[in-house]
């Protein structure tokens, strides 16, 4: 996308970042705290302060690239009354928020044009379709992982330990999946604002 090779992009890019990712946090910390586990709240995670929630790396990325994450929200699953089930919920909460801002941002766009608004928008859909991936430690595994019969979801949870690895393996610049992970996020964003008529 040619939005990302140009100075403007980078200047709107961060404030859209630190207002997106942090809105992202701050909905896992209220889903989680909503269905029981005080775990977020404890440790100073349900609130609106960006610097809380911002992960260096993640965030550079973002910019840069167009995909990136934040710093994980701690969340004990056994805490809740249904642990797999709420913890999906906590986990769909964070892009839910993105996408709520992306259709919020929209309307408003319609009708007052920015480039801010755009690039705000653009930074919500890579929050929140990246997050989506179904790979640890990102949102998508614990959502899938709800979905999943006992005995698959049993192999499915045992991927977390190799999260660092997986999760590098989509992400490092010489590994093929990373193309394929450009790509895909690319590839969905322009389709999501075709589908909004914002390209």
């Amino acid at each position: 996308m040619d939005i990302f090779n140009n100075l403007q992009w980078y200047i709107y890019a961060i404030p859209s970042l630190l207002i997106a990712s942090t809105i992202h946090e701050y909905a896992h910390a209220w889903a989680a705290t909503k269905l029981g586990d005080y775990t977020a709240k404890a440790e100073g995670r349900l609130t609106l302060n960006p610097l809380t929630h911002i992960d260096p790396i993640g965030a550079l990325l973002l910019v840069i690239a167009g995909f990136g994450w934040s710093k994980p929200v701690p969340i004990n699953e056994y805490n809740f009354e249904k642990p797999v089930l709420y913890t999906a919920l906590t986990a769909a909460a964070g892009p839910i928020s993105n996408f709520i801002l992306v259709i919020a941002c929209s309307l408003i766009f319609k009708l007052f044009p920015s480039y801010f608004l755009l690039v705000f928008i653009i930074i919500n859909l890579s929050l929140g379709t990246f997050n989506l991936i179904p790979i640890p430690p990102l949102d998508g595994h614990k959502i899938v992982r709800a979905l999943l019969p006992g005995s698959i979801r049993y192999f499915w949870e045992s991927l977390e330990k190799f999260a660092p690895f997986v999760f590098l393996l989509f992400l490092l610049p010489f590994s093929p999946l990373s193309a394929f992970t450009s790509s895909l996020i690319t590839g969905v964003i322009q389709l999501l604002l075709e589908f909004l008529g914002l390209s």
